[in-house]
This record gives C-alpha cells, sequence and structure tokens, in this order.
C-alpha cells in the first residue's frame, strides 16, 4: 500500500511541478506580446498627439494670417479715408475701419486661444514621447528576462517530463490507461489527495467504502470528479500506526 500511495503522491507532485513550469514558460511569450501591445498604443498615442498639435498650430497660422490681412485691409482703409471726397464715403470708411478693427480684437483673442493649445498639445507631445520610451524599455527589459529564464525553464521541462515518465512506468498495467487518459487531458487536475473525507478537486464528500479501497492500496477515481485519488502522507501514517497498535 505504502509503496502505491507514494507514486500517486510523487505522480502528482510532479505534474503539479511540471504545470507550474509549463505555465511559467507560457507566460513569458503572453508578457512579450502585453508589452508590444501596450507599445503599440503608446505609438498610436503620439502619433494622434502629434496629429492633434499639428491641426493646433494650423488653425493658429490661419488665424495669424487673417490678422494679418486686416490688419492691411485696416492700413488700405486709413489711406482711402484721408482721400475721401466726400463726408459720406469719409463716413463709410470710417464704420468700415471700426469694424475691421473689432474684428481684428475678435481675431486676436482668438489666436491667443490657439497658441495656448498648441501649446497644450506640446506637452502632451512630450508626455507620449516619454511614455513611449518608457513603454521600449519595458519591453527591452521582458524581452531579456524572458530569454534568460526560457532555457532554465525548457530544461526542467525537460528533467520533470521524464522523472514523470520513469515513475509512470510503476503504475499497475490495468489503471495505467485510465491515469493517462485523465492526465492528458487535465494535467495536474487529473489527480486528487482525500483531505478528510473530500475530494481535494471538487470537494464532494468520499464514502467510507471508497476509503477503505484507498487504505487497501487500491486505485480509486473520485465519483463526482474522475480524478485519481491517493491518501495524503499524514492518512497513510495514521492508518499504519493503527495498524500496528492493533
Amino acid at each position: 500500500m505504502s509503496d502505491l500511495v507514494e507514486l500517486l503522491r510523487t505522480l502528482h507532485r510532479i505534474h503539479r511541478q511540471l504545470g507550474d513550469v509549463r505555465e511559467r514558460l507560457e507566460r513569458g511569450p503572453r508578457q512579450i506580446r502585453a508589452r508590444e501591445a501596450n507599445l503599440a498604443r503608446l505609438e498610436q498615442s503620439l502619433t494622434q498627439a502629434q496629429n492633434e498639435a499639428k491641426t493646433a498650430k494650423v488653425a493658429a497660422d490661419q488665424k495669424q494670417l487673417q490678422l494679418r490681412t486686416g490688419e492691411q485691409k485696416i492700413v488700405d482703409l486709413k489711406s482711402k479715408l484721408n482721400a475721401a471726397s466726400s463726408n459720406r464715403e469719409y463716413q463709410s470708411l470710417r464704420e468700415q475701419i471700426a469694424a475691421a478693427e473689432m474684428a481684428n480684437s475678435v481675431l486676436a483673442d482668438e489666436i491667443l486661444d490657439s497658441l495656448e493649445k498648441v501649446d497644450v498639445h506640446q506637452a502632451a507631445i512630450t508626455e507620449a514621447q516619454q511614455n513611449l520610451a518608457k513603454g521600449r524599455e519595458e519591453l527591452a527589459a521582458t524581452q531579456k528576462t524572458v530569454r534568460e529564464q526560457q532555457s532554465s525553464l525548457e530544461t526542467d521541462v525537460g528533467r520533470l517530463e521524464t522523472e514523470l515518465a520513469k515513475s509512470e512506468e510503476n503504475l499497475p498495467s490495468d489503471a495505467r490507461d485510465t491515469y493517462k487518459r485523465m492526465t492528458r487531458s487535465k494535467g495536474a487536475d487529473g489527480m486528487a489527495p482525500v483531505e478528510g473525507n473530500i475530494c481535494g478537486g471538487c470537494s464532494q464528500m468520499i464514502t467510507p467504502n471508497t476509503i477503505n479501497s484507498l487504505k487497501l492500496g487500491k486505485l480509486v477515481f473520485c465519483s463526482s470528479c474522475g480524478r485519481l485519488l491517493y491518501l495524503p502522507e499524514e492518512k497513510v501514517m495514521g492508518a499504519a500506526g493503527g495498524k500496528r497498535t492493533s
């Protein structure tokens, strides 16, 4: 009994270790992909900030051009004012100058607002550039870490797979196929210890007959989840101690 229980416990330990190492091995590429996706978002944010800044700058430049045109218009109107041949023409020119000056005043305010927007967008570009630089550093650091760990993890996978195959050779032949099918589809979740009187995998109650079968060294699968059950070390020791007492 103790040899079989120890074997099952060893198999479950190897499966859990193997699952952990494989998950760590797969985690590295996932982390790199996440960093790459983040970098793409940061690049897009920078491009958007640059486009918005460009649009704001063009708008400010157009308003400044309009202001210069308006100022030249006032100069021309004042020139005509000095050459006015009648009071009516003189009054009309004065009204046009006043309207042009009002329009230029409004335009000057709009230009100040536009230039402030340009500054805001420029600050956004600077921030986006800093975030992008940080994102590139994080990607490079993640790639370096993954490369450094990859070889070691692959070695661990190979070692554990070899250890698992050797241990599986000791399984009784009548249960090997069922065990293989369970662990092939579920890995470490294909096995579970009995914790108290429940399955450590699905938390369903284990019958006394099932526990007795385990104590007798039989291979038992949980009737609820199908996991291969085994007694934890303390349970085996307790069972052995009780036997010696009797």
